[in-house]
């Protein structure tokens, strides 16, 4: 998401090297998916998908270095395409995985002129999208990215939008518990960059949660733990680079 954002702005200034970020992304996403896709049949349908999104989003980016403009609509559509092109890199890692497409299912609309879930709508087209909800697939759901109701554009919900959209899906779908993969091992009892002596809580009720985060934990995005409250629905804090804790 940096990556996209650090280029638009290159364009925007009208500076070449938007073109050197842009091959760099793309040599990026070549080379995870030679390592990680060992399926050729697979691999092959993946370059193919992989290589027309980036270069919808070449385009986007060669729009935008030639007419010197970035409105709000055109980099909800470029921070879009990591989602769009992770998600299909996971769904055919993942066995038995299919890749959902999100926009289909998460709508937003305009709320004191930020993107906001129209909760209503996105729950039944969520119940509509999941109505065949079998135990053997994996179902792999493009992250912050949405659609605008009215408009049908591509809309994004932001940092944390991620595990918010997450939320939103096992509280619908009567999840049995929501994993928020992060990169710590949970709430601590301090910040330990500051307190050398925190440790990890290992329970937490959701106010003490929403609570710790008004106070600046950044472990969970605060909107993320309403829908799951609402539902009774715990949440597990895991650390991609600590699996066991």
């Amino acid at each position: 998401t940096d990556a996209l954002i650090a280029t638009s702005q290159l364009a925007l200034k009208g500076d070449e090297r938007w073109k050197e970020e842009f091959d760099a992304m793309v040599t990026r996403h070549h080379q995870m998916i030679d390592t990680v896709i060992l399926d050729n049949q697979k691999r092959v349908d993946l370059f193919n998908t992989v290589d027309q999104l980036f270069e919808q989003l070449k385009s986007i980016y060669y729009g935008v270095f030639l007419i010197h403009d970035l409105s709000g609509k055109t980099l909800d559509t470029i921070v879009s395409y990591g989602e769009r092109l992770s998600s299909n890199i996971v769904a055919s890692l993942v066995k038995n995985g299919v890749r959902m497409n999100a926009r289909d299912f998460i709508r937003t609309g305009k709320k004191q002129g930020k993107h906001a879930i129209d909760a209503d709508l996105t729950t039944e087209l969520v119940k509509e999208a999941f109505r065949d909800l079998n135990d053997k697939t994996i179902y792999v759901v493009p992250g912050f990215i949405a659609r605008d109701r009215d408009s049908h554009e591509t809309t994004n919900l932001g940092r944390g939008g991620s595990d918010y959209k997450a939320s939103i899906i096992a509280a619908v779908l009567n999840a049995e518990i929501l994993e928020i993969w992060t990169d710590v091992d949970g709430f601590m009892t301090a910040d330990p960059k500051v307190i050398k002596s925190a440790y990890t809580i290992n329970e937490l009720s959701y106010v003490e949660a929403m609570e710790l985060c008004n106070f600046g934990a950044k472990v969970i995005y605060p909107p993320t733990i309403y829908p799951v409250c609402v539902k009774n629905i715990p949440i597990k804090v895991k650390n991609t680079f600590n699996p066991e804790h």
